[in-house]
């Protein structure tokens, strides 16, 4: 399904010079390898989850649960593909912030599109003094500070995870094959700017399923 005109576009190139480990909200696709329909069927003239996108969606929703610093948004599991929208905050249970205050991505894309980060506050501790991720004592072997997973890191996790659930699946209980992988290599994202981005992105989630019929990803037409 395309995109709303009015609506911000999703991007298959990433902004050079952008720190994806910086707090931020990104809405991302994901696209089954070679556009085949595994997730969903078509039953009464509606979308159903088969067990594969069942699958598919449990791993998502247990994103936050694994990965500290990753919360997640509105989400969609397509017949070929996944439209989501990821969250880092650069925070971990432990209490320690790793993320710096957001900054405003490059003015130039190399890419052409140059869309810039929405800032935000600056991160701050408990008595009000801004916080870097600073070294601490050198003669210390252990960092108090984790590194903070980037929006590549968790892309790949999920990616990896689904996949080998869905091998599982194939020689378990006979799902359908893939060849060579099951996703696409490159995946698309779009960072978000501010709450009218976010807003109507999570509308085109949302009505994603209703839009099938007439998707460019839908291989019937």
């Amino acid at each position: 399904m395309k995109f709303n005109p009015e609506c911000p576009h999703r991007r298959s190139i990433r902004l050079h010079g952008y720190d994806y480990s910086l707090p931020g909200a990104y809405f991302i696709t994901i696209c089954v390898q070679n556009g085949k329909c595994l997730f969903r069927k078509i039953q009464d003239a509606k979308m159903h989850l088969n067990e594969p996108g069942r699958m598919i969606k449990n791993i998502w929703d247990e994103l936050p649960i694994h990965y500290d610093g990753v919360e997640i948004d509105e989400f969609i599991v397509m017949p070929n593909h996944v439209h989501g929208i990821i969250v880092l905050t650069g925070n971990h249970r432990d209490g320690v912030q790793t993320g710096q205050p957001r900054g405003v991505a490059p003015t130039t894309d190399h890419a052409g599109a140059g869309p810039r980060a929405c800032p935000v506050d600056q991160t701050s501790t408990n008595n009000g003094l801004s916080q870097t991720a600073c070294p601490i004592d050198s003669s210390s072997k252990i960092s108090l500070i984790k590194k903070s997973l980037s929006l590549p890191d968790v892309i790949h996790r999920f990616k990896t995870l689904t996949t080998r659930r869905y091998i599982d699946g194939i020689k378990q209980s006979g799902w359908a094959s893939f060849e060579k992988r099951l996703w696409q290599r490159n995946y698309y994202e779009h960072i978000m700017r501010n709450e009218e981005s976010l807003n109507c992105i999570r509308d085109y989630i949302i009505n994603n399923p209703l839009k099938w019929n007439s998707d460019p990803e839908n291989p019937n037409i």
